[in-house]
């Protein structure tokens, strides 16, 4: 059976995919691109936006349109959210979060409802557990937790996912070294609110509590964490990245705003003075760490003066790279309530404003390594050019000659050039003469 996979979303709903692709493998399904020939398709949902919700059905219509006589199964956090509005008829099934048994079940045609969906706001356990392989092999992601309890005005994705809850952390380190088995080189600790990881365990941990477990056992070479709040970026944990070989030093920390008032009315847990005093603070630890974060353009009832003062200081911050997300209604959130709406047209120029100091941050971290030498986790050849890319610890994307490459450990790079969103650079032997190596 050929099953086709289209994934919306954040990293989680990839990690999500994955755990479906490597559950249909073992059921003997071949996986392949999301275009006409598949016998089944599934679509893995996301809700962030009215507009996720109609390209998750676009998604299951054009599945529709490449094979007729195909089932088409919707998953995902739409399909958990809004299962009566998932259920358009192009989709056969519409199977909900945390049911991973089930839509194995659809794709094969052997569930009994058409619609499978749990209430997840009771729900206390991650139920889809496992590590799974990424780019080319060398590396992996890990969930460790799922669901959140923060609620913030514009995001719909704890009544997607329910409550806050951990992995143990057993269960946590079995799958670790299952990973490190396999031989994976970096594993991402990947959660909907990684921060919050601990808290609902019997006895209770702190996010730092795991990690520094992970640290000292070595479990595999490079551990990364995803996505991170603002005040969960402690004091402890930048001990941690700084005294560790293990952990990589790159943060992804989505502040979503750089104005008090609009943070205020996004209902986040800090101030434009914490994130100074963030930002610095991890810059003195880690001058060479990667800080990259998530903004969102347009809220509703911004100003130009607010939108002005927000975009002056992250321009001031040492931020390395911006996922831009222009702000779209989401029904159900009290955002999509709030007045004041922006048009369209100011969404997008603010948008493209904040991508445009996101590039030039970009560009410019990535132009103080030229010269100097990385450790970088080689990934699979580009079929199109012969060379290998993979990203240094501190998340740079490295473009290599494939010749001497290797696919199972890092290797020292030494950077000549800076192109587009790469570096460029040379393997050095494993001699190495007397150039410095970077641990980043």
């Amino acid at each position: 059976m050929r099953v086709a996979i289209a994934t919306l979303g954040c990293k989680v709903n990839q990690y999500d995919s994955a755990a479906i692709e490597a559950a249909l493998r073992n059921q003997g399904c071949e996986i392949v691109e999301f275009a006409p020939g598949a016998d089944v398709y599934v679509v893995n949902t996301c809700t962030v936006t009215d507009r996720a919700d109609a390209e998750s059905r676009q998604l299951a219509r054009r599945a529709r349109r490449f094979n007729d006589a195909a089932r088409v199964v919707m998953t995902g956090c739409f399909a958990q959210i809004s299962p009566q509005r998932a259920a358009i008829p192009e989709v056969d099934y519409v199977v909900g979060l945390n049911r991973l048994d089930d839509v194995v079940r659809a794709v094969r045609d052997q569930l009994q409802e058409r619609l499978a969906v749990d209430d997840l706001r009771t729900a206390r356990k991650v139920k889809t557990l496992g590590g799974y392989g990424a780019s080319g092999q060398t590396r992996a992601f890990l969930k460790i937790q799922e669901g959140c309890d923060l609620f913030c005005t514009f995001c719909i994705v704890p009544f997607a996912r329910g409550a806050s809850r951990s992995v143990p952390p057993r269960d946590v380190v079995e799958q670790l070294e299952h990973l490190a088995a396999r031989g994976f080189q970096e594993v991402v600790l990947t959660g909907v609110h990684l921060g919050g990881y601990g808290l609902d365990l019997t006895p209770r941990l702190d996010f730092c509590d795991l990690v520094e477990m992970l640290v000292e056992r070595s479990i595999v070479p490079r551990l990364r964490l995803s996505s991170i709040d603002p005040p969960e970026v402690t004091q402890r944990l930048l001990q941690l990245v700084t005294q560790s070989d293990g952990l990589c030093p790159h943060f992804h920390i989505p502040i979503q705003a750089a104005n008090d008032q609009i943070l205020a009315r996004m209902r986040r847990k800090y101030d434009t003075h914490f994130l100074r005093d963030l930002m610095a603070a991890i810059r003195e630890s880690l001058p060479s760490a990667a800080i990259g974060t998530d903004v969102i353009a347009g809220f509703p009832g911004e100003s130009q003066q607010q939108f002005a003062d927000g975009l002056a200081m992250l321009e001031r911050l040492p931020l390395t790279y911006f996922h831009v997300f222009p702000y779209s209604r989401r029904a159900g959130t009290t955002a999509a309530k709030l007045p004041d709406h922006l048009p369209s047209t100011v969404v997008r120029d603010r948008a493209c404003q904040l991508r445009a100091v996101g590039e030039r941050k970009r560009a410019a971290f990535a132009q103080e390594f030229v010269g100097k030498t990385l450790q970088v986790l080689a990934e699979a050849p580009d079929p199109d050019n012969g060379r290998v890319s993979g990203y240094s610890r501190n998340y740079q994307r490295v473009e290599i000659d494939a010749a001497g490459a290797h696919l199972d450990r890092e290797v020292a790079v030494h950077v000549s050039a800076v192109r587009g969103a790469r570096l460029l650079g040379r393997i050095l032997p494993k001699s190495g003469g007397t150039e410095h190596v970077a641990h980043f």
